[in-house]
């Protein structure tokens, strides 16, 4: 056990007075992005939705669209294992967003967004990707919590504004379990990790997403599947609990208490899915999921599905998912599952 921390803590952990310098500069980048705020609209990484909403209604997360005690708490992004040895996972329920995205072999790993809802653990925990830089640069400089990554990623993540969290930077708030074999078994304690990070996280904040009554038009629709070359997403409409239930490779995936996994809202988000530079340990290509650009998306809310268009023009900006003839597109209130689906 002690092999392995330390193992980890040499491959992911980074000095504290560089640490310290990289929080000095956030803060400071903060402190200018206040003041832009104050004297002028459109800012960077500010939402400006037209007829469907507020991003940021007052008491609401901007996540979510549900009211919740702080709309503006820090954002941690939990990077977690999705194959059969590692289900279910556990605290995966409480996030506010859900990101599905392809690995290697055909497979998918979840990146988990939480801000309205700290669940006491999160896991198993597992490594970054490339992609994940870009994508969550819309969530402005959040925390992100990972089990490590391969050695010539590290330059790039650690060039990013995002805070980095392996456990080399916060040994106390990760353990191991003994119910699962290695690698399946490393486990987050959010509060934790988040009381380790540096100054300097960003809040939760307009990402594009839209809440409110459902659009017109769309069409029935109960089930709707998803295909990555290793693994199938199917995504049920569920009258009595009012969300689509989650089942991967054709059995139901469920909470670590046995509880269906689901969402009111899942959106279906065809992106490029290109190979990138890197390669795992087995020597197959890391996929990259571009998230910048526009494209097709069908939101699924209500028993219903709704072709979309979803529009992100920077990794700075959110992403905005419009109706064909380009309206803002609601989603219902609650959690959302996002599926970065191959076009």
């Amino acid at each position: 056990m002690r092999t392995m921390r330390a193992a980890e803590a040499a491959e992911n952990g980074r000095s504290t007075g560089r640490r310290a310098a990289r929080a000095r500069v956030r803060i400071r980048a903060l402190a200018a992005l206040v003041a832009c705020a104050a004297l002028l609209t459109g800012c960077p990484g500010a939402g400006d939705g037209d007829g469907g909403g507020d991003g940021e209604q007052e008491g609401r997360s901007p996540f979510t669209g549900e009211s919740v005690a702080d709309a503006s708490a820090p954002v941690l992004a939990v990077k977690i294992d999705n194959v059969a040895a590692a289900r279910p996972q556990t605290g995966l329920e409480r996030a506010d967003i859900v990101y599905v995205e392809q690995v290697e072999s055909g497979l998918t790993r979840l990146l988990a967004v939480y801000s309205s809802d700290l669940p006491p653990t999160v896991g198993p925990v597992r490594s970054a990707r490339e992609s994940d830089i870009e994508l969550l640069r819309q969530f402005g400089e959040p925390a992100l919590a990972y089990s490590g990554a391969q050695s010539k990623l590290v330059p790039l993540l650690e060039a990013s504004p995002l805070h980095l969290m392996p456990p080399g930077e916060a040994p106390g708030a990760y353990s191991r379990s003994a119910d699962r074999a290695a690698p399946h078994n490393m486990y987050l304690d959010p509060r934790a990790a988040l009381r380790e990070a540096p100054d300097g996280v960003s809040g939760a904040s307009d990402i594009g997403f839209r809440f409110g009554a459902a659009p017109r038009g769309g069409r029935a629709d109960t089930e709707e599947s998803v295909r990555f070359p290793g693994v199938r997403y199917d995504f049920i409409w569920s009258a009595e609990y009012d969300r689509w239930l989650v089942s991967i490779d054709g059995r139901e995936a469920t909470t670590a208490d046995g509880d269906r996994l689901g969402a009111p809202t899942v959106v279906l988000q065809r992106v490029e899915i290109r190979d990138s530079r890197f390669r795992d340990r087995g020597g197959s290509v890391s996929p990259y999921s571009e998230t910048v650009g526009s494209g097709e998306a069908t939101v699924l809310r209500g028993g219903r599905a709704y072709e979309a268009r979803w529009s992100r023009p920077s990794a700075e900006s959110g992403t905005e998912f419009t109706t064909p003839g380009g309206d803002p597109l609601n989603f219902a209130e609650g959690r959302v599952w996002v599926v970065l689906a191959p076009r």
